[in-house]
């Protein structure tokens, strides 16, 4: 008689159980996972059982009375790897989704302040034009792990970032680089020149972007040629970094795309030396399916950002 092997055990697994467990170790109790899932308390406890016998090991501490129950180092380790394959079923619901819908449906659009000011308009304006059948989400994810976790959930279909891209199963398509300016105050002494480098500012305070992968490139680059970069206030919204260069609090190191146009307050300098150019690329999930409609959507945003580009480099 054969016998059951242990990689055989494992495909005993199912979502249940990993549903069951992530509901514990939410909720801290087997009754509050039952709610939450829409089980009875002794399913809930079987599935777990269940689970310990297939992968051999404890995964629920269960201190009894009124203490909340706990995961093991077992069970943590097993959770991380169920929430990765809940994230992969729900990728694979999106691209069904995505497939059946042909020509008409959502497309799902994750986007930062630069791009949704200056590119993002333009882009819509074509693509709803051509593709009048389907629905355009946006969103606008407070950081970047956030929108990367959003594509690799099926969540976003597409999303406007900035590489250097994570490790992940993420493909990317470049549409545009954009210059590192430095931003000063229009009635300041700086603003008479035309570029300046660090070393020009004095003791002027240093405004700059909450850390991202691109901004690191930069700081890194402009360590290596021996300028610190020592900020002094940073903020995620751009309108808050041009106003304070405005009312004279400093200068900020930032993407000429992320400048607002016209305001006579602020004078922007090229920055000298220069530095490598932000990338501004669009990415989507590797292993998904992509719809006609994204297709077409990264193809007119490849051309709505060249001509930005060309605007962006225009003296």
């Amino acid at each position: 008689m054969a016998t059951i092997t242990e990689p055989d055990q494992w495909l005993g697994v199912e979502l249940r159980h990993f549903a069951a467990l992530d509901a514990v170790a939410r909720e801290g109790s087997f009754g509050r996972a039952a709610q939450r899932l829409g089980y009875t308390q002794s399913a809930v406890s079987q599935q777990i059982a269940t689970l310990e016998k297939i992968v051999g090991e404890t995964l629920v501490e269960r201190p009894g009375g009124p203490r909340a129950v706990s995961l093991t180092d077992a069970g943590a380790l097993l959770l991380r790897h169920a929430e990765a394959i809940v994230a992969r079923i729900d990728a694979a619901r999106a691209d069904i989704a995505a497939l059946r819908a042909g020509e008409t449906g959502e497309l799902r659009v994750g986007t930062y302040q630069s791009v949704g000011a200056r590119v993002l308009p333009g882009v819509m304006r074509r693509f709803l034009a051509d593709w009048p059948g389907i629905e355009l989400g946006l969103s606008e994810p407070a950081t970047d792990p956030e929108l990367y976790g959003l594509i690799e959930s099926g969540e976003l279909d597409l999303a406007f970032c900035s590489p250097p891209l994570p490790d992940g199963p993420f493909e990317a398509l470049e549409l545009m680089s954009d210059p590192y300016v430095l931003l000063v105050p229009g009635d300041s002494d700086l603003a008479r020149r035309t570029s300046a480098s660090l070393d020009d500012l004095g003791d002027q305070a240093l405004i700059g972007s909450n850390t991202c992968a691109s901004g690191v490139v930069v700081e890194t680059a402009l360590s290596e040629r021996g300028y610190e970069t020592d900020y002094a206030f940073r903020s995620d919204d751009n309108g808050t970094i041009q106003g304070l260069v405005a009312a004279g609090f400093g200068v900020a190191l930032t993407p000429l795309l992320a400048v607002a146009p016209g305001d006579e307050r602020v004078k922007v300098l090229r920055l000298v030396p220069k530095v490598p150019r932000r990338k501004v690329a669009v990415v989507w999930h590797h292993d998904r399916h992509r719809s006609p409609a994204a297709r077409a959507f990264v193809e007119i945003a490849q051309e709505v950002s060249a001509d930005v580009e060309r605007e962006l480099d225009e003296p």
